[in-house]
């Protein structure tokens, strides 16, 4: 799918006595800072263990609780590498050859050396969450600007030096090494890009619930100081906690005490404002009454002030505003009396802020979320005090709904983002694997943090398991997005691939990953559905189950080569989502066979149906061994949410198999014959059995099916009238199912169109296929191009254009591994102005139309939402030098550029959307549930041009708006072979 293209795991970078500065702390990735871990000595390197012996870990014992314990873990980490045991000293003196741990301002022990002028602590001093990490005078000081830069910087040198994040979440193993030494230097990390970087638990029963029922007894600090751990490894700070059944504050008082001494900001949901949780409320929904602002101000202020105090002495980040109960939205009457009762609830969760923290509420960390139907709130007008934190969302499915509007650009509290790589919810739930691909995550963080929204990012993880990897990704990424362009997505796959495995086997883990989740957002397990991939058109069916094969297959046969202390970690991050990933898909894509050859007479339906309940089992058996076996046990319940037989977007009760149909074989053999691009069968039908038409340019081959109807076998011929007509077969034995292989032998075939027929025959039954095959003159060029002889349908995928012209202010650039396919096109910078096509980046692809008239170009763009509802979401495609059409992804079309008036689109001349003729791709050969561009993953754009003359033309693709992501091209679309993907790519020359 891809051209893999080789990157190096890890910059080794030779240091001096020189100060180094990260640009991130993507680390031990092979990005951002440098590693500074070797496992031998060299000139004024410093040791941490080797030789039998580990150094001292000094920690001043009136520093962060936070940076004791962190610097107990670092003794833990060392002792867990290298065998050797290194304590962990409670001090204020500096002892030789030990690590010197502490916070400026909080450390004697790091103020002494400032004032000695042993360490020059400028560049991080006063900053946020920043470290330094320096060998001095034989010792190793981690000092932090603040509470979390030394405990980020005591984790740094613990994943250097060989352990995971994940260590205990997904069960990786510890790198063992003898001898572990920090290189002579100066390593200093600076702020973090995005201030606050969190996770919010959500979703969680009944798998995530059970799990920590059964292995901690609740939702207690037990459980959480895991969780809190894993973030500050992560160098994350920030969590919405677990609300479905469970209160943070309540259920353990110890569970913000913990939080609080581990170093973790805490806040709440966005509709649970003013640091109470939703189930504190309905567990005294009587003595609050009404949660309704307009009859019970006084009972909802009394709660809001009982949350704030309870909570004030920790570090809070408080979600103000109120939704309804429940998740829903507030109010039963307009938009805009709904909207003046949010003023009045702002206004008075200000004021209680106010009274509780003694202070200007300005001073008090205050976050707003614009989520569902708060967003018209805020299109509309509604705001908030200048100093709360706008935090906008995503559309549930990944695709933000708004970039950073200008004119919030200087706020005081700045902006934030709210996304979902798990939604229990509509439009659907995206709950039970991992779903979500690196290059998307990149794709649309990158739109957010560009355009200013970087002040916050709270992902829903849902049961956080099995959502490590998007995870991982996020917290490295929101510590400074420009260290991972786009074309360094493969870098950090295989990085973080040879971080957990090792770098053996690092680019095929990545690339089983890569294309699982790829595959899954092609059609989430949720909704897929039996009529998504066409069973009778370009192969697809077949192809997806033999991509989905390939993936399940390569991750089991690596599963031996994989260490032994590893393989948990294998199974959770790797085969599991791999293989049972696949096996939903297969399970719908058998299905789909089984319905289609059923309707045929089929006897092999009933093999499908076979297929599909074995599947089933399979399923269940990979659910079980990870809910029983995997880690002794550790994970049970962890792999309990329902994933098939979705009807609806909540989850069902239980699993459930698509309807199945069983065929009642006849009494004796029977043939029956089917042909590629007809879900139709002979004998039995009135249509011609018609295969689709051939041409010279592409050199297609078509198949018949010869199938049996009946119990036992019977013998075939098959025979074609014109002699330029090449079958796989001529004659065969048939018990189920046989295919021919049709071909043209193009050499004896005269120019023009030509017909032939087929005649499939069984003792007194013969059933007639007939091919229609066009040879004319080829095109006479160098350039690669596109198209076909035939006039039919083709494909063209974004990236391979002849073309790609700078506009004034940006340029397209390729986005590796976006998409369905090996990449899309997007803009760099994301926040450069609108154009005009004169000036505006093009892309050019050589396109051969054989005829004149009207023909309808679909462009397959990301569903990116409504980022700009003022201006819409523009692109422009234009033929040869003709004026370039306009296309509004959101709001139709507008005929060309000089009739566009940016400022009122109301004066715009809008052309009437294309009817849904054109969309074959969104399509499919059985049905058309549960189809969307959300569900889909993609939006088509129909265009008709005029071709004014037959041969060679230039297809021109023009950005106008920054945020288009451009993935395929589709000229001609053929209803009468509709498929998900369209026709398959082929490029000539």
């Amino acid at each position: 799918m891809r051209n893999k293209q080789k990157f190096f795991v890890c910059l080794m970078v030779a240091l001096s006595s020189m100060s180094i500065k990260a640009n991130s702390i993507v680390d031990g990735l092979g990005f951002g800072m440098p590693s500074y871990i070797q496992q031998t000595r060299s000139e004024g390197s410093f040791r941490i263990a080797g030789n039998g012996t580990a150094a001292k870990i000094c920690v001043d014992p009136s520093d962060w609780k936070g940076v004791v314990r962190a610097a107990n873990d670092l003794g833990d980490d060392v002792c867990k590498v290298s065998g050797l045991s290194a304590k962990v000293i409670s001090t204020t003196s500096i002892l030789s050859s030990s690590v010197i741990v502490g916070t400026i301002g909080k450390s004697k022990l790091i103020d002494r050396l400032v004032s000695e002028k042993k360490i020059d602590v400028s560049e991080i001093q006063g900053k946020w969450e920043s470290f330094l990490i320096q060998t001095v005078d034989g010792n190793l000081v981690i000092a932090g600007s603040d509470k979390r830069g030394t405990i980020y910087g005591i984790y740094d040198v613990s994943e250097k030096i060989g352990v995971s994040p994940w260590y205990w979440w997904a069960d990786v193993p510890v790198k063992k090494s003898e001898a572990i030494y920090v290189k002579s230097g100066r390593y200093i990390q600076p702020s973090p890009k995005v201030k606050y970087r969190g996770i919010f638990i959500n979703d969680e029963e009944p798998s995530f619930g059970q799990w920590t029922r059964a292995k901690f007894g609740g939702f207690n600090s037990k459980m959480y100081s895991h969780m809190f751990e894993l973030l500050l490894r992560l160098k994350a700070n920030y969590l919405w906690p677990a609300m479905w059944s469970s209160a943070f504050n309540e259920d353990d008082p110890m569970n913000s005490v913990v939080a609080d001494e581990y170093g973790i900001v805490m806040g709440t949901s966005h509709h649970e404002p003013m640091m109470r949780a939703h189930k504190e409320y309905t567990r005294r929904r009587k003595e609050v009454g009404p949660w309704d602002y307009i009859v019970n101000r006084e009972g909802v202020d009394r709660f809001f002030q009982e949350g704030l105090e309870r909570n004030k002495a920790y570090d809070n980040l408080i979600t103000i505003g109120m939704r309804g109960d429940g998740d829903v939205a507030m109010g039963k009457g307009s938009d805009e009396e709904n909207m003046a009762t949010l003023d009045s609830v702002i206004k008075g969760q200000r004021e209680l802020i106010h009274k509780v923290y003694g202070k200007d509420p300005a001073e008090v960390p205050q976050t707003w979320a614009i989520f569902t139907e708060v967003q018209r709130y805020y299109d509309k007008g509604f705001t908030v005090p200048d100093d709360v934190l706008l935090m906008f969302c995503d559309n549930n499915w990944g695709y933000i709904r708004r970039i950073g509007p200008a004119k919030e650009k200087e706020r005081k509290g700045g902006m934030g983002l709210y996304y979902h790589i798990d939604m229990n919810g509509g439009p659907w739930n995206d709950r039970w694997i991992n779903t979500t691909t690196i290059p998307k995550l990149r794709e649309q963080f990158n739109l957010a943090y560009q355009t200013g929204i970087d002040d916050l990012w709270i992902v829903n993880v849902g049961d956080l398991k099995p959502k490590e990897l998007p995870i991982d990704f996020i917290m490295r990424y929101a510590w400074n997005p420009d260290a991972i362009p786009a074309n360094k997505v493969w870098d950090y796959m295989v990085n973080w691939a040879a971080g957990i495995f090792g770098e053996r086997y690092a680019e095929e883990i990545a690339d089983i990953v890569s294309k699982y989740s790829k595959y899954n957002l092609w059609r989430k397990p949720e909704v897929q559905a039996t009529t998504v991939f066409s069973v009778v058109n370009h192969l697809e069916a077949d192809r997806v189950i033999s991509l989905w094969r390939d993936v399940a297959t390569k991750a089991e046969a690596l599963r031996d080569k994989i260490a032994p202390e590893a393989q948990d970690a294998y199974y959770q991050l790797v085969l599991y989502p791999a293989k049972a990933s696949a096996g939903v898909a297969e399970i719908y894509l058998a299905a789909a066979k089984n319905n289609l050859y059923a309707e045929q007479g089929r006897v092999s339906a009933n093999d499908y149906a076979g297929r599909v309940r074995e599947l089933f089992e399979i399923d269940k058996k990979l659910g079980e061994y990870y809910n029983t076996s995997m880690a002794n046990g550790k994970w049970k319940n962890m792999m309990k949410d329902v994933h098939l037989g979705y009807v609806k977007w909540s989850m069902p009760k239980k699993d459930s198999l698509p309807n199945l149909k069983e065929v009642v074989p006849e009494e004796f053999p029977k043939m029956g014959v089917a042909v590629e691009g007809c879900i139709k069968s002979w004998p039995g039908s009135d249509n011609k059995a018609i295969l689709p038409t051939f041409d010279w340019l592409s050199n297609q081959s078509y198949y018949i099916d010869v199938f049996n109807r009946g119990n036992g076998s019977f013998r075939f011929k098959a025979r074609a009238n014109k002699s330029w007509v090449k079958l796989s077969q001529t004659k065969g034995t048939v018990e189920k199912d046989a295919r021919i292989q049709v071909s043209i032998d193009w050499g004896k075939l005269p120019f023009g169109e030509s017909e032939a027929m087929i005649e499939i025959v069984q003792k007194q039954v013969t059933v007639p296929v007939y091919v229609h095959v066009v040879k004319t003159e080829l095109p006479k060029t160098q350039e690669p191009y596109w198209g076909n002889l035939a006039n039919a349908e083709f494909s063209i995928p974004a990236n391979q254009y002849n073309a790609n012209i700078a506009g004034k202010n940006a340029r397209w650039i390729v986005l590796p591994d976006l998409g369905r396919d090996e990449a899309c096109m997007g803009i760099q910078p994301v926040t450069a102005p609108s154009a005009e096509p004169r000036n505006a980046p093009c892309l050019e692809y050589k396109v051969f139309l054989p005829k004149v008239g009207k023909t309808t170009v679909c462009l397959g763009i990301l569903p990116t939402q409504d980022v700009y509802p003022q201006r819409g979401l523009r692109i422009a495609m234009g033929l040869d030098n003709n004026e370039p059409q306009i296309i509004d992804a959101r709001k139709g079309f507008v005929d060309t550029f000089s009739e566009y008036n940016s400022k009122n689109l109301a004066k715009s001349k809008v052309l009437k959307p294309l009817p849904s003729r054109n969309r074959s791709i969104k399509l499919i050969a059985t049905g058309q549930s549960r189809r969307n561009e959300v569900f889909d993953n993609l939006r088509w754009l129909d265009v008709e041009v005029e071709v004014l003359e037959p041969g060679m033309h230039t297809l021109k693709i023009f950005m106008i708006d920054p945020e288009i992501v451009l993935e395929k091209i589709v000229v001609n679309p053929d209803n009468k072979y509709p498929s998900y993907f369209g026709a398959p790519s082929v490029r000539h020359n």
